[in-house]
């Protein structure tokens, strides 16, 4: 009942998980062949995609038309096999950085695909290439042994490998990828044993399970070569909830001081949909113009207006962490608000230093990181405290307790 199941899923997976590869092979392409150290294994995916892909009855029995036989599609798949598996071997061989290796793994493919077309065209008369109990293998065992021996060599080299670097790097994008392609390899691995006792022992015992074996390959392997595609969406996530999260403060900063904005879209959306700046930088420059108007609106601080803030959020209940935030938003308000109403620049840094008084400072935030990421998350907080009802209450000179607010009770 167990081997039944096992087999009905395998033959279901078949077209799902050699979709996946080859929509992974398409998604990865771009920056696969742009980057020099991961063709080889761009290559090994995409062979194997197109393997598997003619092993497809619909495709087999489409490009059979074509051809007139099917003859051919089954000597090209295997052939595409050893393709692959050399293309791992040389993605493997990358960190070395040995070009005779490399020229030698180059060498070493052409060499058994001459052998193994050889053997094809050698052997007697056949339509089909398979392994059966029955009837034997076609073309031949020596034929068989030179793609089992192949891929056996490649996938031991390779989860190895990868289990090895999988375990030493501290990079974990890297890791999950390694870990998922050694995973993926290794089921490739038992579907050639699978072939290699039928073959010798003529057992079919695992015959039920090797359509399953090779196709949770596939989808491991789309997987591994998928992780640099999820780690740049969840960046490009990250930073369009930055992007959202300051716009508010943003906006309030860029119209009292425009001359910090680069460009700009009229709305949230337009901003994140149609960046007017590459998409990998929108988070980078909103903090950088938020910074930059944070700067000039240093020498527009009314004297005295910080322990005014104090006072004020002291005033609406317990002080909490977010207090020092909402200090400062208030304090950013009061700036923004005396600079759009014309009033004249404080002193420079440089006359309030000689005077012993030096100016109120909106951006220094002592004993505390200065990393990009650091500051992404203070200027989200003073985004979240500047719309509050705190700040929005802030009015020097008067009173400014919010009824009702919850910081009261």
């Amino acid at each position: 009942m167990l081997t039944a199941s096992l087999a009905t899923l395998g033959s279901w997976l078949t077209y799902p998980s050699c979709l996946v590869l080859c929509l992974a092979v398409l998604l990865r392409a771009a920056p696969s062949l742009r980057a020099p150290d991961q063709r080889g294994l761009w290559l090994a995916v995409a062979t194997a995609g197109a393997a598997m892909a003619l092993d497809l009855p619909a495709v087999t029995h489409l490009v059979t038309g074509l051809a007139g036989t099917d003859h051919v599609v089954e000597l090209t798949k295997n052939m595409i096999g050893v393709v692959s598996a050399g293309a791992v071997l040389y993605f493997l061989s990358a960190p070395s950085g040995s070009h005779p290796l490399r020229t030698g793994l180059c060498c070493t493919v052409g060499v058994i695909l001459a052998a193994v077309l050889f053997l094809d065209l050698s052997a007697p008369p056949h339509l089909t290439h398979a392994i059966t109990a029955a009837g034997g293998p076609a073309p031949s065992a020596a034929y068989w042994l030179t793609l089992i021996v192949t891929h056996a060599v490649a996938n031991t080299v390779c989860v190895i490998v990868c289990c090895w670097y999988g375990l030493r790097t501290d990079d974990r994008p890297l890791a999950a990828a390694l870990w998922l392609f050694a995973t993926g390899t290794a089921l490739a691995g038992l579907f050639w044993v699978g072939r290699l006792l039928l073959l010798t022992l003529g057992g079919t015992w695992a015959q039920p399970y090797l359509p399953l074996l090779i196709s949770l390959h596939a989808v491991f392997r789309a997987a591994a070569v998928l992780i640099p595609t999820v780690v740049s969406a969840r960046g490009a996530l990250a930073d369009a909830r930055t992007v959202w999260r300051l716009w508010p403060l943003w906006r309030e900063l860029a119209d009292a001081v425009p001359q910090v904005v680069l460009t700009t879209r009229r709305t949230r959306l337009l901003e994140l949909f149609w960046p007017p700046v590459p998409r990998h930088l929108l988070a980078y420059r909103k903090v950088i113009e938020i910074r930059d108007a944070m700067l000039e609106l240093e020498r527009y601080v009314p004297q005295g207006i910080a322990p005014l803030a104090q006072d004020h959020v002291r005033s609406l209940g317990p002080f909490r962490a977010r207090a020092d935030a909402t200090v400062l938003a208030c304090v950013v308000k009061a700036a923004r608000h005396a600079k759009l109403a014309g009033h004249p620049r404080c002193q420079s840094p440089a006359e309030s230093s000689i005077q012993g008084e030096p100016p109120p400072s909106l951006l220094t935030r002592h004993g505390q990181e200065t990393t990009l990421a650091a500051e992404k998350t203070h200027l989200i907080e003073l985004a979240r405290a500047y719309v509050s009802a705190p700040v929005r209450s802030f009015a020097p000179g008067r009173s400014s307790r919010v009824p009702g607010h919850p910081e009261q009770r």
